[in-house]
């Protein structure tokens, strides 16, 4: 699930990384999972009171489970602005099973698509534009990959992921409801980027 918690260029989906304006992109190791946890337990803090909450709850979404299973498939990418963890995301191929039979742009099999989950950018770097860098940094490592689309889901009326995503050239293709461990039955936008339509490069 990719609910942003508000945000280069590698060849694989490994332990590659990128310099982006400040925020240095990298893959997520073991020893490194301790500060990634409390990283998303201190975003979620911050967020308490947003109009906007992605209404994600500590160890729960994203849970243990999830970031243990990213650091070992090596999808688990984290932003440092300096020595401080500012933004995370997971970007590999599951999906909620509510995508299977989603309206999408494109016909895909499994293996032709990536998606983005649980990306989340610390309330302390709001403004410095890293949700656009991580997003940026995931559609180059998908393409890179040979990926022909990547896809994501938003939380209904969450407006500045909405608006983040259109801005960067995806398309709302339908709306869903989809059941997590968070937020039970809830409506969710989703989303597609074609990257095979080089009508939609990015800035």
């Amino acid at each position: 699930m990719s609910r942003i918690g508000m945000q280069g260029s590698v060849k694989s989906l490994g332990f590659d990384n990128t310099s982006c304006d400040g925020l240095q992109i990298t893959g997520a190791s073991w020893e490194e999972y301790s500060e990634v946890r409390l990283f998303y337990h201190s975003l979620i803090d911050s967020m308490q009171g947003s109009p906007f909450h992605p209404m994600w709850q500590k160890d729960i979404y994203p849970s243990q489970e999830d970031l243990q299973t990213a650091v070992r498939e090596h999808s688990l990418y984290i932003g440092r602005a300096g020595r401080r963890i500012a933004a995370a995301m997971v970007l590999n191929k599951r999906c909620n099973e509510e995508y299977n039979t989603a309206l999408w742009i494109k016909d895909l099999q499994p293996d032709e698509y990536m998606v983005i989950h649980m990306l989340g950018v610390h309330s302390d770097f709001a403004g410095n534009g890293y949700a656009k860098q991580m997003v940026l940094f995931a559609l180059d490592n998908a393409r890179s990959a040979g990926m022909k689309a990547v896809r994501l889901d938003v939380l209904r009326g969450n407006l500045p992921a909405e608006k983040l995503y259109e801005r960067l050239g995806f398309r709302h293709t339908d709306t869903r409801a989809m059941y997590y461990e968070d937020t039970g039955w809830t409506d969710f936008l989703l989303y597609e980027y074609d990257l095979e339509d080089r009508r939609d490069g990015y800035d």
